[in-house]
């Protein structure tokens, strides 16, 4: 991922940690469709599991502020980033800079004809924990590779039914 202004705007945050993941999906949906439903923020909490999310500040756009809170039983994580570009229906990218999760984002669309489209998610985590983190990260990127997917795939059954667009 190039950086760029934000990189700077956002310290670390900004730039690449060693913490990546991927997963992607194929939608039966025209990218357009996907790409609204990608980026309707306050309705991701629908199919990204124990996930609520809002937006802080802004219309979701380009500078927006935008807060996701995961919790399982006792255990919150709250996760603080800002919508650095918008290209649609291409590409929305984001900064993580909240305490734990830093480190820029990517969901990509790829139309593929007209009722088709890829959707990639792409994070560059830092992780925490310095270099117990860094030992970490192997048995830990799994279940995060398995997460991204398994709500990728819940958002293209929504999407491809109607109850997301």
């Amino acid at each position: 991922m190039s950086t760029s202004s934000s990189g700077d705007a956002f310290g670390d945050a900004g730039t690449p940690g060693t913490g990546e993941v991927t997963a992607t999906v194929i939608v039966a949906a025209p990218a357009e469709r996907v790409f609204a439903a990608l980026t309707d923020w306050a309705r991701q909490g629908e199919w990204i599991p124990f996930t609520t999310v809002r937006v802080l500040s802004g219309d979701g756009g380009e500078g927006s502020r935008v807060e996701a809170i995961t919790q399982v039983g006792p255990a919150v994580l709250r996760d603080l980033m800002s919508v650095v570009k918008v290209d649609p229906p291409y590409e929305v990218r984001v900064v993580h800079h909240g305490k734990v999760l830093r480190g820029p984002g990517v969901l990509r669309c790829t139309p593929l004809g007209a009722e088709r489209t890829q959707v990639v998610w792409h994070e560059w985590f830092h992780l925490p924990g310095g270099q117990a983190g860094k030992v970490a990260w192997p048995l830990l990127w799994p279940g995060s590779k398995a997460g991204l997917t398994g709500a990728l795939r819940r958002f293209a059954r929504l999407v491809e039914s109607g109850k997301l667009s």
